[in-house]
């Protein structure tokens, strides 16, 4: 019957594209390519409407297929791409942007460059909001490759000087360039989202040629907009910025202490933390101190030397005073069942100590404080650095030794 044929075209159908799913996931690319002729012969008697038209999966499929097979050549995904575009209107933006990602991975910038302004000159029917969304980032990504254009030129002429006719036109392209790329680019970071390389790009243009009222306001405005979503990037762009042009330590700090709240683990962190240190004030040293911490307890920071080297310095200096112990076990309180297993076994130490002296070095001084003279991890370098006659580990030793009754109180 009817519907029993329909019923059984639509199983064999999903069989198929479930088998190219299968091959791709393995990177059968050649096997996945197979099975998609066969999907694309079958969609030639395939009447049924779904959310996702036929013309979508082909697209998506065979532009991932061409990009990784061992025989595809950009000819091909050029021909492919070009049978794509006409296949679904509301799909011809995003096609002509994934054509030009393409050419863009193989260096063709120029053809990258002409397919977008092809794609900004095209219009289709009434449908304007979704072509603005789409158009806004064809006439980015077109920005962007201005942006390209224009630094390519400002380094010729910062290699070259300025002088002669060659150095007239080429700072005339240069500022043809720029004009395009700042006029596009400041319309897509006014749409709330993510516009990390962007942001970076026009604040570039905006700072070589003196602006920087105007950069700052993007970058605040990126940073701290509440309809943007929340992007760390936005408050280390700005603090980058900020420290360039030698700003206040006051702003500096507080545009690392909104990243500290949003990444706890991020690199600037350290700059961070010594920041707090150098502080005449109780409270931003004790911020320091809670900084520093938060980041050990990270995998990623396990074996950074500098940020041991943070801590140790600043627990130093607490024991050493005996003020402001209450800091430290307030940040050792919720850790104390954990960081043992985590820093300070006896197989850390000895990788620690054969791969990396001092960072055993500064992580058994806050061991030997966190965990008093018998901690296994103080133990161990302690002992090794007093074979190999290390003077710091000597004195490390009768550090530790003196202050134990420190642990006690920590504890």
């Amino acid at each position: 019957s009817s519907h029993e044929y329909k019923l059984n075209f639509k199983k064999s159908k999903e069989a198929c594209l479930s088998y190219i799913q299968d091959a791709m996931l393995q990177k059968q690319w050649k096997r996945a390519a197979e099975f998609l002729t066969f999907y694309i012969e079958a969609l030639e008697k395939d009447f049924s409407r779904e959310y996702m038209g036929p013309s979508e999966i082909v697209w998506r499929i065979g532009t991932e297929i061409l990009c990784h097979h061992s025989h595809s050549s950009m000819k091909e995904f050029n021909s492919f791409i070009e049978q794509m575009k006409p296949l679904g209107v509301k799909r011809y933006l995003k096609v002509c942007l994934e054509h030009a990602f393409r050419l863009l991975c193989n260096g063709l910038i120029d053809e990258a460059y002409q397919n977008l302004s092809l794609a900004e000159s095209w219009r289709y029917g009434e449908q304007p909001t979704i072509q603005d969304k789409e158009m806004k980032l064809i006439q980015a990504y077109g920005g962007l490759l201005d942006y390209c254009s224009w630094s390519k030129q400002k380094n010729i002429l910062l290699e070259h000087g300025q002088d002669g006719l060659e150095d007239l036109s080429v700072e005339q392209e240069m500022h043809s360039c720029f004009r395009k790329a700042a006029m596009n680019l400041k319309e897509i970071i006014k749409v709330p989202g993510i516009w990390d390389q962007f942001v970076k790009c026009y604040v570039d243009l905006l700072e070589f040629y003196g602006d920087h009222n105007e950069a700052r306001q993007v970058l605040n405005e990126y940073a701290y907009n509440s309809k943007f979503p929340a992007n760390p990037n936005a408050h280390v762009y700005l603090y980058q910025f900020l420290k360039r042009h030698g700003e206040s330590k006051k702003s500096l700090l507080s545009v690392l202490k909104i990243l500290h709240d949003i990444v706890p683990s991020h690199e600037l962190m350290i700059d961070f933390n010594i920041m707090l240190q150098k502080s005449k004030k109780r409270k931003k040293r004790q911020l320091g101190l809670e900084v520093i911490f938060a980041v050990l307890d990270y995998a990623g920071w396990k074996e950074n030397v500098k940020a041991w080297s943070c801590l140790a310095r600043q627990v130093k200096q607490i024991v050493s005073s005996e003020k402001h112990l209450d800091w430290i076990k307030q940040e050792w309180n919720p850790r104390k069942d954990w960081w043992p297993a985590f820093h300070f076994t006896h197989y850390l130490a000895k990788k620690n100590w054969q791969e990396n002296e001092s960072l055993s070095y500064e992580k058994a001084l806050v061991a030997g404080i966190l965990l008093g003279k018998d901690c296994k991890y103080f133990k161990y370098v302690s002992r090794q650095g007093c074979k190999a006659q290390v003077k710091r580990f000597r004195i490390l030793k009768k550090f530790v030794n003196k202050h134990n009754p420190i642990y006690l109180r920590i504890s």
